[in-house]
């Protein structure tokens, strides 16, 4: 049976360890606050160890790190140098040296590494991604996606380092490749120093082009991933129950010497061609749990997982050139 141990008893550590337990391969948990493991340990059924033990134990086929990002190139490369997979929660590192060094470990010990870049695990971004294969919209010529919410307000790593992970994820995987052109704007008005909103362009080959707005301050929640193409929009909102997650936009434009239905809007040179909209059908499921099926597989078959390394890696070079371009505005660190 595959045994994977987690490192790391936080809020999210819960959410991760209440799925690996129900998958029934949890057989221990780890964290620096002994008292924090042994309550993981009674209540989802695995022992509970330092996070010494718990990396040197043989019967392991892998390891999930839910722990602050500043501790995650030190843990995974212990992890990998002592024979185990690893599932490292997002960011996978706070700068892309470390992101390098934790690569190299895994190729050195040919093990994998996956990152939590969750959203590619959700139905309806699997769904959206195979309708934009599929042609559904066209050409892609702009994805907008919005991470906003009130809180959790770090006190390491901006609201870049937090939020954008998953949302690049998705974007360079729509896009099929990584940006030409990255500018950030971005402000701190909680913690000095610490960037709280920010909004990036990116700029992709052939003229296509994806804005992300990202904020811990922002009193609505809203998780909405907009693609739009030639011939219509797919838009995944998450905060929408299952039945209208995904929607199918049928809005055409074209040049005004064409014929116009009864529902076109004339404009200055154009005309728009609009539909009703369509939701499209969705299963109900919960994506952490398909993620850590995911990770149980990597461990189990060595296989790379869909947020693999070169995937992490991506990711990160984009986060790095942001962070490094961000224009900030506000109380200075």
């Amino acid at each position: 049976m595959t045994r994977i141990g987690l490192i790391g008893c936080g809020m999210w550590g819960r959410n991760l360890a209440r799925n690996l337990s129900q998958l029934g391969v949890l057989a221990s948990v780890a964290d620096v606050d002994t008292d924090r493991a042994n309550a993981f340990a009674t209540e989802f059924e695995g022992a509970a160890q330092s996070v010494e033990t718990l990396l040197a134990d043989s019967t392991l086929a892998g390891v999930v790190l839910a722990t602050a990002a500043p501790s995650h190139c030190d843990l995974a490369i212990a992890a990998l140098k002592n024979g185990l997979h690893v599932y490292v929660e997002k960011p996978l590192a706070l700068n892309l040296e470390d992101a390098k060094k934790m690569a190299a470990a895994a190729e050195q010990a040919d093990k994998q590494i996956m990152v939590g870049h969750l959203i590619r695990y959700h139905d309806a971004f699997i769904e959206l991604h195979r309708q934009v294969a599929a042609g559904a919209i066209g050409e892609v010529r702009h994805i907008t996606a919005n991470r906003l919410a009130m809180g959790r307000i770090r006190s390491v790593e901006s609201v870049i380092f937090d939020l954008c992970p998953h949302d690049l994820s998705l974007v360079l995987a729509l896009m099929d490749g990584e940006p030409q052109k990255i500018t950030c704007n971005g402000a701190c008005h909680v913690t000095p120093g610490i960037v709280d909103v920010a909004s990036t362009f990116l700029g992709f080959s052939g003229g296509r082009s994806a804005t992300l707005n990202t904020s811990w301050i922002t009193p609505y929640k809203e998780h909405r991933l907009t693609v739009t193409g030639s011939t219509g929009a797919l838009v995944f909102d998450d905060g929408l129950g299952w039945d209208e997650k995904l929607t199918l936009y049928r809005d055409d434009i074209r040049p005004d010497a064409q014929s116009a239905s009864q529902n076109t809007q004339i404009g200055h040179g154009f005309i728009i061609n609009r539909e009703k909209p369509r939701h499209l059908p969705l299963p109900e499921s919960e994506p952490l749990k398909q993620e850590m099926r995911a990770f149980i597989e990597c461990a189990e078959t060595g296989r790379p997982s869909t947020t693999d390394i070169r995937d992490a890696l991506a990711v990160q070079r984009v986060l790095e050139t942001m962070n490094n371009n961000l224009n900030a505005f506000g109380v200075p660190a």
